[in-house]
């Protein structure tokens, strides 16, 4: 389930570069407020604050602004240049009864006992668009992979999901799948392979002979 986190914050009457300056020279990350048909608030929230729970995951605020408290949900960040530093932030409005749609990143766990056996893990998705309450949403889709044999595969149909979740991907694409490796499956094994390989190492050593000649 979701973190909430209280984050205070202040009005920020002035916009603009120049103000942003100012506003971060005082440890705040100029940041907005908007949704749910109200109108775009201009504010400021402490960095360090801001900075501790978005390296912890957390994605709801219950931003308190003039004595009172908006629950938001953390829409965009934008870092400085060396991707150290939180500049902006965007908060959406939102309701604790409110169903969302949103990524939430894939986690995998266990050892597959394929990969022992000689197949490597495939992972074609990363992450997942579920829609649940603002107050339900998960850290992540744990996957458990410890049962995963040689050619195995686990789709979108099998996650078990955290109550109230719901993934809008395709049922049958993959999540995670142990396959044969490359080398293995594409490895040419003697015969007719072996012979068309031949001709393409002696063209291949000609034109290193030739080119040898015209350099002299």
């Amino acid at each position: 389930m979701a973190q909430t986190f209280i984050l205070p914050s202040e009005n920020r009457p002035k916009v603009g570069t120049n103000a942003s300056k100012q506003v971060r020279k005082k440890g705040l990350t100029p940041a907005v407020m908007y949704g749910h048909g109200e109108g775009s608030s201009s504010i400021a929230v402490n960095l360090l604050d801001l900075t501790k729970a978005v390296r912890q995951g957390v994605r709801v605020f219950d931003i308190t602004l003039n004595g009172a408290t908006q629950k938001t949900l953390l829409r965009a960040l934008q870092w400085d240049a060396f991707g150290a530093e939180i500049v902006h932030a965007d908060f959406y409005r939102v309701r604790a009864d409110e169903k969302i749609t949103l990524e939430v990143r894939v986690e995998l766990r266990g050892v597959a006992p394929g990969i022992a056996a000689g197949g490597t893990l495939v992972q074609p998705i990363h992450s997942l668009s579920v829609e649940c309450l603002v107050v339900a949403i998960p850290e992540s889709i744990r996957v458990s992979v410890a049962e995963l044999q040689m050619n195995q595969a686990i789709h979108v149909k099998d996650l078990q999901l955290p109550e109230g979740v719901k993934v809008k991907n395709d049922p049958d694409a993959i999540v995670v799948q142990i396959s044969q490796k490359a080398s293995e499956e594409q490895a040419p094994t003697g015969g007719l392979a072996a012979e068309q390989a031949e001709p393409e190492v002696i063209a291949r050593a000609k034109g290193d002979e030739e080119e040898e000649a015209e350099k002299k």
